[in-house]
């Protein structure tokens, strides 16, 4: 059984008062192998020291004796759409719906609101008729690993939003908050390198919506992929 103490500091939020749910779910999935299903059991909180337990096959997050979320190893059955041009990508992120409205604006991933390599300013706009969303995204120094290619935890918090928005707008008083991500890391982008992130829709039930979202690099191979389950919940809940 491993064993790890950290926070989440302030520039990983995503409401502003609690962590970005895709970063948290990379920070609890990166010792698990293969594909990995996270589900945040309540909000991540920002600048608490946080005590990561994980095995071959599962991970759990606590604040003291509350969990925070966990993960095991799943099965993704997902196959991403052919992605847009970087070109078309940009010209769809100028019809992103959190340039009008908001609910977190500082949000690390999407927020407009901050400044670049400091949050990911990740904006997906419409492709098409069909709810499809893409933005382009070129990953930048801060976000690297020990071996210097980008952190999964940065992927996982870019798969995180960009499907998030395909299932908005959330209703009047409400916010629309991940329940649980199941995610594949098949590759890493380079620093600088041209990468578009695409997002869709993948149904609702009740108070559940589900998306999917992909990665893809400037050769258009699929660096990522996920399934998520967004919950609608009071907007006071989280902020």
């Amino acid at each position: 059984m491993h064993e790890e103490f950290f926070e989440i500091t302030q520039r990983f939020c995503g409401p502003p008062r609690s962590g970005n749910g895709g970063y948290v779910a990379g920070r609890i999935a990166r010792h698990l192998p293969g594909s990995v299903a996270v589900r945040l059991k309540a909000p991540p909180p920002l600048g608490s020291r946080l005590r990561l337990t994980s095995s071959d096959e599962e991970a759990r997050l606590f604040e003291g004796d509350t969990l925070i979320g966990e993960g095991r190893t799943a099965a993704l059955d997902l196959t991403p759409p052919a992605p847009p041009s970087f070109e078309a990508a940009t010209a769809a992120s100028a019809g992103f719906l959190g340039f009008r409205s908001h609910p977190f604006p500082g949000c690390f991933v999407c927020g407009p609101a901050r400044e670049p390599a400091d949050g990911l300013r990740i904006f997906p706009g419409p492709t098409d008729g069909a709810g499809t969303l893409a933005a382009p995204w070129v990953p930048d120094a801060s976000l690297t690993a020990d071996a210097g290619n980008i952190g999964a935890e940065f992927l996982w918090a870019a798969l995180d939003c960009t499907g998030g928005f395909s299932v908005y707008p959330a209703p009047a008083g409400s916010a629309l908050v991940l329940g649980e991500l199941c995610a594949d890391i098949l590759d890493a982008p380079v620093v600088g390198e041209a990468c578009v992130v695409l997002g869709w829709p993948l149904g609702s039930e009740g108070r559940k919506r589900f998306a999917g979202s992909a990665i893809y690099g400037a050769d258009r191979r699929v660096i990522a992929r996920a399934r998520a389950v967004w919950v609608q919940v009071p907007l006071t809940t989280w902020a």
